[in-house]
């Protein structure tokens, strides 16, 4: 099963949201509920610790997760796994201040193993790839850009079919994978930590 989480940065693009939400489940981060609805959206239930929106509007329709070790988007992804959902698309992360653009990236790092998740940006997608899920394969267009950043320390990184490639090597958080580029073949990455893989639109 898939979901969509609405955040509460600024609105993505509507005709993305329209694309995505085809066979998928659309919740709402805190106060991103009140902003998917008000672009026109149905949401089935907001979550998190609801300081951002009225409770009272959602009636029915709220899960407050109350631990304040974590973000409430980091809660939403352990709460979607135990309900059975494998794939999420993020949106409405980009704008606001800088911690909260870090801390959207570092909930990349405490989402439970077996959700493929996907932030979608006003300039492309980043997609998680933890070791666990084995080797992620892709085509892109020929001297199209995407970069590589290790989200912790990883000692066994791979990159085949790009212009750049890795042969088992130590990644950091660091600029190393930043902008390499298809050259038009399958690329593969294998790792033995978590990176997110960045693309370009």
């Amino acid at each position: 099963m898939r979901a969509i989480l609405w955040c509460n940065g600024e609105n993505p693009n509507l005709n993305m949201i329209s694309k995505l939400l085809e066979g998928a489940t659309l919740f709402g981060v805190d106060g991103g509920a009140d902003k998917a609805i008000a672009a026109g959206f149905e949401v089935t239930e907001v979550l998190g610790d609801l300081d951002s929106v009225n409770i009272a509007d959602w009636k029915d329709r709220s899960n407050i997760l109350a631990d304040d070790s974590s973000s409430d988007l980091a809660k939403s992804f352990g709460l979607l796994l135990d309900r059975g959902f494998t794939e999420v698309d993020v949106v409405g992360i980009d704008g606001g201040s800088p911690d909260h653009i870090l801390g959207t990236w570092a909930t990349l790092t405490e989402a439970p193993v077996g959700l493929s998740i996907q932030l979608h940006h006003s300039g492309g997608i980043t997609k998680r790839l933890h070791p666990d899920d084995g080797t992620l394969d892709f085509i892109i267009p020929n001297g199209d850009e995407f970069s590589v950043f290790a989200l912790e320390s990883c000692q066994q990184v791979s990159i085949t079919g790009a212009r750049w490639n890795l042969d088992s090597e130590a990644l950091n958080f660091s600029t190393k994978g930043l902008h390499n580029q298809s050259i038009g073949e399958k690329i593969s990455i294998t790792t033995d930590g978590i990176l997110a893989i960045i693309f370009q639109s």
